[in-house]
């Protein structure tokens, strides 16, 4: 119970354990054992120390030290990945400035959930239809990942539910409860044996919302299963299904932003009287969908050194989305699967680990858009059928060296194709209008070198290369229109880093430079009724330097050190941070008679920094106080618009226990912007009329328990 909950710092990140006494004829001080992560992103399951690259993990109980209504200050505490919420669960995801081309959802950056492509066919990803309380662990790759997922320079994530201890069976509901009409729900039933296990969770949540025009409902039920059928295969089993519906309350000019900045976007009207754009809440704008996502995987172990693990799943989503002058209704299917072989062997002396494989996925949608008429659909604009196929192969190999070094060399060869055909309606592109984009095959390669300094302290150097191609959404902007010159994105990235433990393992740090290099680089703008366009801007030069530290302030007496309460949290006071500086610039950057060459990256702060204290006494009781900082950002390509930067703090604080042997009790409440900070997070890039602003909730209060039932 204890191993599974333990605390995972942002660090890349490395988990808090049990402290353990280790002998010493010269000194009978007791050392922290603190056990790594293991990473799985690169397929061969290494210990973060021994992991080439800029990687970023954090568990459940990391989670868990926020509101479980969201999951933006959890993933904001990780070193160069900020997570963005413009309205009421509408998520977009940056790591390392990749937001620019994310206006909305999240674009640029591959996510995985239990090894299935959660990503759609399309490029993007629907994040919102994931619940904070299912989620077990998040393993964030950042820069290209090329070796290992194909298409893509803004990394991968890997998301994978919670689950049962070999020998546990548990039965859990929760209540929560808080400002702005929160209410939460949930409910769980769990139990694992050595070769089996089985989860089931159902969460309900409801938010009227800080802003007019932005309630929210969300309804997740998660189904896993796993069994090991013999001593050669197991047979895994996911189900995912989200009904969600949250308004849009629209971007705010900085006058309507100050004046008050629960308003949702009001209308415009010109000098003479004539509304030129309606207002959200007039149009009902708003966001719905229902999304059912089912995997199957099998791993075959064909010996102690060769195995295959093969994923499928299939998905289907029904979206409707009423906008300003827009109703969109879009229904869609997909499929595809992935593919994993890995080998193990020695030459020369030297383990050589070597995995290949392929992935591929495939699209079917209609995507109709209607007159917005208050909430209801008008007469048909256009009517589009749109497939996509897209897949990848890819190589790794690693080999262990003399002297502590671990040599890594990979490539992926990668391929998409669009085919979009007007059925109906338009004006721009009439009814048989078919347009194909076949990109251009890419391989991206990754080379990389990791060196042990010490048994506890290790550096690595990569390189790695990568492309993304438009997505569906940026190929097909809302405005009607079909961008057929929209070009792929190409770079190339350089790192170093340096990670350990030091101070007789007191302090855990993790330090990465990287410089990045972008062609083609993708960036948005917006029309004048909301509409998303996008275009390619020249090359951009993304350098950065990200910075965590985690380390015991202090640690009780002998007979206090072993974990106590429900999470099974070890007894002290730790604190952690996690800082990034970003020096992001267009490089050659020319629109029209303007040139912006030279000015800073649209939408990316130059500093972010996260730090907290993580206390808990043997009594239970535990205190998690978290400070955010977040720098000035420009808001324009121009750089002539500011969003202005912002302090927040937060904290948690409850008591965890284990009652008559087997009922479990967590009774918490909690602030959020606890000084009324005046924000906006997640802004509107290059917006029409300099409505670029899109409130954060004021200070917001949040409570609740849950109770479970152990056997």
């Amino acid at each position: 119970m204890a191993a599974r909950l333990l605390l995972l710092y942002p660090l890349g990140l490395l988990p808090l354990a049990t402290l353990a006494q280790t002998p010493d004829s010269a000194d009978t001080t007791r050392v922290v054992r603190l056990p790594e992560a293991t990473v799985v992103g690169y397929g061969t399951n290494l210990p973060l120390r021994r992991t080439a690259g800029g990687v970023s993990v954090l568990d459940a109980a990391g989670i868990e030290r926020f509101n479980q209504a969201s999951l933006a200050a959890a993933v904001n505490t990780l070193p160069g990945v900020r997570l963005e919420e413009r309205a009421t669960a509408s998520y977009r995801i940056s790591v390392r400035g990749s937001t620019l081309r994310s206006p909305f959802g999240v674009r640029n950056v591959k996510v995985y959930y239990h090894d299935i492509p959660f990503t759609e066919a399309s490029g993007s990803t629907p994040f919102n239809l994931l619940d904070p309380a299912t989620i077990g662990r998040i393993e964030v790759i950042k820069g290209p990942a090329a070796s290992v997922y194909g298409a893509g320079t803004g990394g991968a994530i890997l998301l994978s539910n919670r689950q049962a201890l070999p020998g546990e069976a548990r039965a859990q509901v929760g209540f929560t409860a808080g400002s702005f009409g929160l209410r939460r729900y949930s409910a769980l039933a769990e139990t694992a044996t050595a070769s089996s296990a089985l989860r089931a969770q159902y969460v309900h949540q409801s938010l009227d919302g800080y802003r007019q025009n932005s309630a929210a409902l969300r309804d997740v039920l998660t189904l896993d299963g796993e069994v090991r059928a013999s001593d050669k295969q197991t047979l895994a089993a996911h189900v995912l299904y989200t009904d969600l519906s949250y308004q849009l309350p629209g971007g705010l000019t900085r006058a309507q932003f100050d004046q008050d900045p629960r308003q949702a976007r009001p209308r415009t009207v010109n000098s003479a009287g004539v509304v030129t754009s309606p207002g959200t809440v007039e149009q009902q704008a708003a966001y719905a969908s229902r999304t059912a996502l089912v995997g199957f995987s099998h791993e075959y172990r064909f010996n102690p050194a060769f195995t295959n693990k093969t994923t499928l799943y299939a998905t289907g989503t029904v979206i409707r989305t009423p906008y300003l002058v827009d109703y969109e209704r879009n229904t869609a299917v997909g499929w595809g699967g992935r593919t994993v072989f890995t080998y193990r062997a020695v030459v020369g002396g030297r383990l050589l680990r070597l995995s290949g494989g392929g992935e591929w996925q495939s699209s079917q949608e209609n995507a109709r858009n209607y007159e917005n008429r208050r909430g209801s659909t008008g007469a048909l604009r256009y009517d589009d059928d749109i497939r996509t196929s897209t897949g990848f192969g890819f190589a790794q190999a690693e080999l262990e060296l003399p002297a502590g070094l671990l040599a890594t060399v990979g490539a992926s060869y990668n391929r998409l194709t669009y085919d979009i055909t007007r059925v109906a309606g338009g004006t721009i592109n009439p009814a048989g209008y078919e347009v194909e984009r076949r990109f251009r095959p890419e391989v991206s390669p990754r080379v990389a070198l990791l060196k042990e300094i010490t048994p506890l302290i290790s550096a690595y150097a990569s390189v790695s290369s990568g492309f993304s191609p438009p997505t569906e959404e940026e190929i097909r902007p809302s405005d009607g229109s079909l961008n057929t010159g929209l070009q792929a994105e190409r770079g190339t990235s350089y790192e170093v880093g340096l990670r350990g433990k030091a101070l007789r393992e007191w302090l855990q740090f993790d330090v990465a430079a990287f410089d990045f290099g972008l062609r083609q680089t993708i960036v948005t703008r917006t029309n004048e009724l909301g509409a998303q366009l996008f275009a390619n801007s020249g090359t951009t030069r993304q350098r950065g330097v990200e910075v965590a530290l985690s380390g015991w302030l202090w640690r009780p007496s002998a007979p206090t050190l072993a974990p106590v309460g429900v999470g099974g949290a070890t007894p002290g006071l730790r604190a952690w941070t996690s800082y990034a500086y970003n020096h992001f610039r267009f490089q050659d950057y020319q629109q029209n008679a303007d040139n912006f060459s030279g000015n800073r990256l649209t939408g990316t702060a130059p500093h972010t920094l996260s730090a907290g204290l993580d206390a808990t006494i043997p009594l239970g009781f535990y205190l998690n106080p978290t400070l955010s900082h977040q720098a000035r950002l420009p808001l324009n390509d121009a750089n002539t618009v500011y969003a202005p930067g912002y302090w927040t703090f937060a904290a948690r604080a409850g008591w965890r226990q284990m009652l008559f042997a087997h009922l479990e009790a967590d009774v918490f409440a909690g602030v959020e912007n606890a000084t009324n900070r005046r924000y906006s997070l997640g802004n509107d890039l290059n917006a029409f009329g300099g409505r670029y602003y899109q409130p954060a909730p004021g200070r917001n209060f949040y409570g609740g328990t849950t109770l479970g039932w152990r056997w």
